[in-house]
């Protein structure tokens, strides 16, 4: 018999009531407003678009990486499990809670990542930290930007996305990059429309299947040339 699903903790958001939800000793969801964001048995694509991007950027010393949306750490300890000691991961997200889950009731299942001295954490929108590396100087650039959030450029069709998937997103997240830095993004499906935004903002790209069958997610891993 299935186990029901049990609330560890909720918390009030612009966007409906978000939950850390368990079931048994090893089942985990993160909800808002009742839609599934996140869960702990089907994280092969947030862990294949962290391993794509920081082996793209393995030969570098000292590589600074963005994850815009930290979930419950399994792209960011993907990321960890493949950069060197010193790298440097900033961790952009918008719910103080998420992060206290991931410090607290959820920590055991990505080792503490986001407690790894390599790691700092913005309560912040990603794409504001986006901008400022592109407005700042050379050394505020990252190697790579990853956006792992639980909508992804096909939503860039709602104006409220356009932030972080539309055109002008897109040059600055081109700007925020070193040169040959790498932009990756998880997507629920092939997005054609995407994909034009990103060669017309200056990207070379590569689209990777997370997995077998009709239903798998996308990621996207962009380059800036040059």
């Amino acid at each position: 018999m299935t186990q029901p699903w049990q609330v560890i903790e909720s918390v009030d958001t612009d966007e409906g009531v978000l939950e850390l939800r368990r079931r048994g000793k090893t089942d985990y969801l993160i909800t808002i407003a009742g839609r599934v964001l996140m869960n702990s048995f089907a994280n092969r694509s947030e862990i294949l678009l962290s391993k794509l991007a920081c082996n793209a950027i393995d030969n570098l010393n000292g590589p600074k990486v963005l994850i815009g949306g930290l979930g419950m750490g399994y792209t960011l300890k993907a990321a960890l499990d493949i950069l060197p000691v010193d790298a440097s991961v900033v961790i952009a997200e918008l719910n103080p809670i998420i992060v206290e889950w991931c410090r607290g009731p959820i920590a055991h299942l990505t080792d503490g990542s986001v407690d790894d001295p390599r790691v700092s954490v913005e309560i912040t929108d990603v794409a504001a930290a986006i901008k400022n590396a592109a407005m700042g100087s050379e050394e505020k650039k990252y190697d790579a930007i990853i956006l792992d959030l639980y909508e992804g450029p096909l939503e860039a069709a709602r104006e409220r996305f356009d932030h972080l998937y539309g055109n002008a997103a897109l040059k600055l997240s081109l700007a925020a990059l070193t040169q040959g830095g790498v932009f990756a993004v998880w997507s629920e499906d092939p997005d054609r429309a995407f994909e034009r935004r990103l060669g017309n903002a200056g990207f070379t790209f590569d689209r990777r299947k997370s997995g077998k069958g009709m239903s798998r997610h996308i990621v996207y891993i962009a380059k800036k040339s040059g």
